[in-house]
């Protein structure tokens, strides 16, 4: 399948977004995008974007200097003197530079009739977009998600990197309603998948059964006739999917391990360096291995698994794309580091789902098992409830050695204790610096080590030190 090149010129930026022309050509053409002067190269057209604490907008000049190709900005007059210094650059303004370019990813993605793959859920996005574009790329020139730009600005930005690109996998996450009902219209996929429907953004939505409703909004931009690919071990994903069974306006697809499902892994085989599993298609049989440990990853080439045959892929590409996967920075990276100590940096971000499946991976391995939990964020009422639960999940994995880390962190320790954890074994500390100092004093040979916690706690400095 073949995409076709699509570039923009400034008059369909004009028309598109409904901005003023102060300069340049109409006939123009703009093919690259950016949103950071530090980085924007020649060529780039420079969207000045309006956030909350600044107006991106009023570095045009500095934009312009770097020899961008024009500007798209708001809320800024521009002299006299300006225009007529860079009368050849293309200079619009508009009301919402967000709004606009939304508009243009949304006019991008109008003139492409390539697969479009739309990934959401409350974990496993990012390495299960990973891994389906791992997959498609053996047959497809693919375009995806970078990190997790999945937001309202992340995700207009991919899609305004379509170039000659025959496939897209994109990531979409939200704290609110309607955040995922825009970045579906603006996608119009061809294909949905929802990983599964956990408690990240609990304390915003009030409840899972809200995270579901605002997690299937992403079908509202996919095409008539479609198909979404539900994870069928999820408890409300499986209700969900079971109800559908006579939809007529799209089609529903399950991958699982414990219930029935379309795509099933059976024999699986876990180990600290990945998995093999035997799964049945077209009534034939397989093995797949997936490179990376954890169950999560079965569930994720499950789903790669799916979306392949979904497109027609011959398994041995598809058992190769696996193979080839390779994960996103500070998720689950798995590695051996000084006096030969594993060290698991999924220190990206932190959810109660995310929490249960690296401590069960850090469970199952030999030798001293030590976890540096964080804070997990965004949980309002819900988060001394949840911080309980890791807590369990600590005692339950037999996890030898806790450190827990920050204001919420707190509860992950106490729950330990009171399960019976020893409490010379529980640390309880303010600050990431002290755990770096505790680390320094108890690590030794051999040692297994689990860094996680929402982003903004900057594990990261953890991972980076210890290194």
């Amino acid at each position: 399948m073949e995409g076709n090149q699509k570039d923009c010129t400034v008059e369909q930026i004009v028309k598109v977004t409904g901005g003023v022309l102060l300069s340049g050509e109409k006939e123009a053409v703009i093919k690259t995008f950016s949103k950071d002067t530090r980085t924007i190269e020649e060529g780039d057209f420079y969207l000045g974007i309006k956030g909350e604490k600044f107006n991106g907008s009023q570095f045009y000049e500095e934009a312009l200097k770097r020899k961008a190709s024009g500007v798209l900005v708001q809320d800024v007059d521009i002299p006299e003197e300006i225009l007529k210094t860079y009368k050849g650059k293309a200079i619009i303004k508009v009301k919402d530079v967000v709004k606009a370019m939304q508009q243009l990813a949304s006019y991008k993605r109008s003139l492409y009739n390539i697969p479009v793959v739309a990934i959401t859920g409350s974990v496993g996005k990012t390495s299960t977009k990973d891994i389906v574009a791992s997959v498609l790329e053996e047959e497809f020139d693919v375009l995806k998600t970078e990190g997790n730009l999945n937001n309202h600005i992340g995700l207009p930005l991919t899609i305004l990197k379509l170039d000659h690109h025959e496939a897209m996998v994109i990531e979409m996450g939200m704290n609110n309603f309607g955040e995922i009902r825009t970045l579906t219209n603006i996608a119009k996929p061809t294909l949905c998948i929802i990983t599964n429907i956990g408690t990240a953004h609990i304390g915003n939505l009030g409840s899972r059964e809200n995270i579901l409703k605002a997690k299937l909004e992403i079908l509202e931009g996919m095409e008539k006739g479609g198909t979404v690919l539900v994870n069928n071990d999820n408890d409300l994903l499986h209700k969900w999917a079971e109800e559908q069974k006579n939809a007529t306006n799209f089609s529903v697809v399950t991958y699982g391990i414990e219930n029935p499902s379309d795509y099933m892994a059976k024999a699986i085989d876990t180990k600290e360096e990945g998995s093999t599993y035997e799964i049945t298609i077209h009534n034939k049989k397989y093995t797949i291995t997936v490179p990376v440990p954890g169950m999560h990853f079965v569930y994720n080439s499950l789903c790669s698994i799916a979306v392949g045959d979904y497109y027609q892929m011959e398994m041995a590409k598809i058992q190769q794309g696996i193979q080839n996967f390779k994960l996103t920075k500070n998720r689950m990276e798995i590695e051996k580091i000084r006096d030969n100590i594993t060290l698991i940096n999924d220190a990206y971000n932190a959810n109660l789902d995310s929490m249960q499946s690296a401590l069960q991976y850090l469970g199952s391995l030999k030798n001293r098992k030590i976890a540096v939990l964080g804070d997990m964020l965004e949980l309002g009422e819900y988060g001394v409830e949840l911080h309980k639960k890791v807590g369990e999940e600590v005692v339950k994995n037999k996890i030898d050695i806790l450190l827990a880390v920050g204001s919420l962190a707190k509860y992950i320790a106490e729950e330990a204790i009171a399960l019976g954890m020893p409490k010379e074994n529980v640390k309880y500390l303010a600050t990431k610096e002290e755990a770096i100092k505790m680390l320094n004093t108890i690590l030794t040979e051999k040692d297994n080590v689990l860094i996680k916690a929402s982003n903004s706690m900057k594990f990261y400095q953890i991972v980076d030190y210890i290194k």
